[in-house]
């Protein structure tokens, strides 16, 4: 190679290593605000007492609003420019911060929180956009450094939201994200590329088609059930994380849950590593040892009812397993269709979710039946299904 090609070599990796970087920070500033108005359900509560009762509405509405946000916005990259998708979308989404910020009464916040919810789906086009922007050896890096941007506005949202809301207000919460979106559309403008679309399906045709890449791939159905079942068994632990702590011996309140979600950005750092590690040498192994991982997080978990320490590593072992495992399947999904990505993802993602919600359903079964025990237990159950939904394929091929 000459010195010129190497020159230029270098600047190409410099210059996807930013637009990766921009991409992971468009993710995670995005994703943030479906997660900031859970630790500030008493402060609604105190704001609009005439509403009380509705007060738990917010984070459910705002969960259900990115549900269909993915379902119904998500696919349309495909069809369209991502970076004005993002652009256009980040423009409905402080509108409806503003809204929220501006709330007069809970019914108010509420329709605004659905809002926030559906236009919050930014990263399902960051995500995509990443794994087009990469050579195909390094398609799972690049996916695993926009995870880890959207891993950590997942897990550090309402920690955030908590500091905030403690010295402004719970109204500043909102106007403070609406800043930080206007200041990232501006470097979004000046600095990311526009995509090119890769099909020209009418929007009904482009969500029927959805269903007809699920039953064309089995890869995608295979790696959609390991996720819901990895993603089910992360939301257990932390649907129920806050009503162990608030009870003996540890007797915290919420923001000491929040800080667990300082501890389990270890997983979000090691995305990249994960994502490299899939390059070398092949995602299912990894998948395979990311699900080891995560039954051993609750074996460990089990052991740690009335143990900080204990708590604490099984996050970052139970954090890492459930991020390795979410890019090595993306990694696979992305090379099923490359002119189909969108779509693909759309149903990765919403399986994915449709499984955290079963988990943070039997999470507030399990509880009040079975303790941390059974918890625990049913971790390592949704564990064993993504390792049984996983190996049925090797299964089958050795047949």
């Amino acid at each position: 190679m000459s010195t010129s090609d190497a020159s230029s070599s270098a600047t190409s990796n410099r210059s996807l290593r930013g637009l990766l970087l921009l991409l992971a920070t468009i993710a995670g500033v995005t994703v943030a605000n479906i997660y900031y108005n859970q630790p500030l359900l008493d402060s609604f509560r105190q704001s609009f007492p005439a509403g009380a009762s509705w007060v738990g509405a917010v984070p459910t509405v705002t969960q259900l609003g990115y549900a269909a946000g993915m379902l119904l916005l998500a696919p349309l990259g495909d069809r369209f420019d991502r970076r004005l998708l993002i652009l256009l979308q980040i423009a409905g989404l402080c509108v409806a911060l503003i809204v929220a910020a501006a709330a007069p009464t809970i019914s108010v916040l509420i329709v605004a929180s659905l809002a926030i919810g559906v236009l919050s789906t930014i990263a399902q086009q960051a995500v995509p956009f990443s794994a087009e922007l990469a050579p195909p050896a390094e398609r799972g890096h690049a996916v695993g450094t926009v995870m880890s941007g959207l891993l950590l506005g997942i897990l550090l949202a309402r920690t955030a939201a908590g500091i905030v809301a403690q010295y402004f207000g719970w109204r500043a919460v909102f106007g403070v994200s609406v800043v930080a979106l206007l200041v990232l559309a501006v470097v979004i403008i000046l600095r990311l590329p526009k995509s090119k679309p890769t099909s020209s399906l009418p929007y009904g045709k482009l969500l029927v088609s959805m269903w007809h890449l699920v039953v064309e791939h089995r890869v995608l159905r295979e790696a959609s059930l390991v996720g819901a079942a990895m993603f089910a068994a992360f939301s257990i632990f932390w649907s129920v994380l806050a009503l162990l702590l608030a009870g003996a011996p540890f007797h915290l309140g919420p923001q000491a849950a929040g800080l667990f979600g300082i501890v389990g950005a270890a997983g979000a750092m090691a995305a990249p590593l994960a994502g490299k590690f899939a390059d070398r040498r092949g995602p299912r192994s990894i998948i395979t040892l990311s699900l080891a991982l995560v039954a051993i997080s609750f074996v460990i978990f089990g052991l740690s009812g009335k143990s900080i320490v204990g708590l604490v590593i099984g996050v970052i072992i139970l954090d890492v397993g459930v991020q390795a495992a979410q890019i090595s399947n993306q990694s696979r999904i992305y090379a099923l269709k490359p002119d189909a990505r969108s779509r693909v993802n759309t149903v990765y993602m919403v399986t994915y979710f449709i499984g955290g919600a079963l988990g943070s359903g039997v999470g507030a079964v399990v509880w009040p039946l079975f303790g941390w025990a059974g918890v625990s237990v049913a971790g390592v159950v949704f564990a064993g299904l993504g390792a049984w939904i996983h190996l049925q394929r090797a299964a089958r091929a050795a047949q």
